[in-house]
């Protein structure tokens, strides 16, 4: 996807759709000091270019009772489009992976696990590590969440 060229105007509706995307076309156009229509057009073009890629609700994994947080580390002994794709399909059949990286260095894969708590979390690591064949699977729980946010940094 090539990159989309954003005025200064894009970059604030962005900042105040990022922020809550339930704000009324009216009160964004003002906002940024467009009218309605021609905002309203705005949002539709970066929706069409896939700037905006979708909107969504944001849940509070506490009240959720998803109070666990775990990263995991995995390397692999196999690094073939077929195994890729059998380990990637079945990620993606574990709804408590939230985030799913394919990294390079030492570490192979980095998975971003929400749990109730820790007996959860050994079900979905169980769940995990019959998908495919892994070398080495660690985990790491997070202690504190000190900064998690879905807003992308938008400059001028």
């Amino acid at each position: 996807m090539k990159e989309t060229v954003l005025e200064p105007v894009d970059r604030r509706i962005l900042a105040i759709l990022q922020e809550d995307a339930t704000v009324a076309i009216a009160e964004i156009a003002e906002r940024v000091g467009l009218s309605a229509t021609p905002c309203w057009k705005r949002i539709k073009r970066m929706e069409r270019d896939g700037v905006i890629g979708r909107r969504v609700a944001i849940l509070d994994r506490e009240a959720l009772g998803l109070g666990v947080t775990v990263i995991v580390a995995v390397r692999t002994a196999q690094h073939g489009d077929e195994w890729l794709q059998t380990f990637a399909d079945g990620v993606a059949r574990i709804p408590e992976v939230v985030e799913f990286y394919r990294m390079s260095g030492e570490i192979d894969y980095l998975l971003k696990i929400v749990a109730r708590d820790i007996a959860d979390y050994d079900r979905i690591y169980r769940k995990l590590t019959k998908v495919a064949p892994l070398h080495d699977v660690s985990s790491s729980f997070a202690m504190q969440e000190i900064k998690s946010t879905t807003a992308l940094p938008l400059f001028d």
